[in-house]
């Protein structure tokens, strides 16, 4: 679901974020950070969160705006696929997070399952890489895209980490409440349909 008023703000606060990066004109950086002040204030106003707290996480990066990358393991055990249940809200998703600075795709892919379901898994090929935008999650501040990883189980033994509280594979027809911040239904419904689909991408 898109709010207008959100994608304004998000859309201010990336104008701001480059023109306060490279800017050269002392009135136009003053400019700048007006624009930036303003979509800190719509967040806060719409949200109810206090200003200060929306600054530090939605307007406290520097350089030139770009969306974040998260990175989601597609891990499958005959036909069941591996999720993990989120401490944060209690629902189940695809093991994955933000993408780490030094790190590659399958890295990031490997070490998240590792750390979340406790399984060692070999990250063999690229699914899909998604726009948050065009698809079924709840509004957030930031702009987002996710990469599907297909991963191989190779070893490790299942256990919930710190971040998680429980680690299952489920089969298309018995998947639980999903964390739709993470995952939508069509979209683990898709990866099923997707993971024998034969193609070559590198993900180094």
């Amino acid at each position: 679901m898109q709010l207008k008023w959100l994608e304004w703000a998000k859309q201010i606060q990336a104008i701001s974020q480059a023109g306060l990066a490279y800017s050269k004109d002392m009135y136009d950086l003053e400019r700048f950070e007006m624009l930036r002040d303003l979509s800190v204030e719509i967040l806060s106003e719409y949200t109810g969160v206090e200003q200060e707290q929306v600054r530090s996480l939605f307007a406290g990066e520097k350089g030139y705006a770009t969306p974040k990358v998260d990175v989601r393991a597609v891990v499958f055990r005959d036909e069941r696929l591996l999720l993990v249940r989120e401490k944060v809200d209690g629902d189940w998703a695809l093991p994955g997070g933000w993408a780490d600075i030094g790190l590659s795709p399958k890295e990031v892919a490997a070490k998240e399952v590792l750390e979340e379901s406790g399984l060692i898994v070999e990250p063999v090929r690229l699914l899909g890489v998604l726009d948050k935008k065009f698809h079924d999650h709840p509004p957030e501040p930031w702009h987002v895209y996710k990469m599907f990883v297909l991963c191989e189980e190779t070893g490790g033994e299942a256990q919930a980490g710190m971040e998680t509280m429980e680690v299952g594979f489920f089969p298309k027809d018995r998947l639980p409440p999903l964390s739709q911040g993470r995952n939508t239904l069509k979209q683990v419904l898709w990866l099923f349909e997707t993971k024998g689909i034969s193609q070559e991408v590198r993900l180094d």
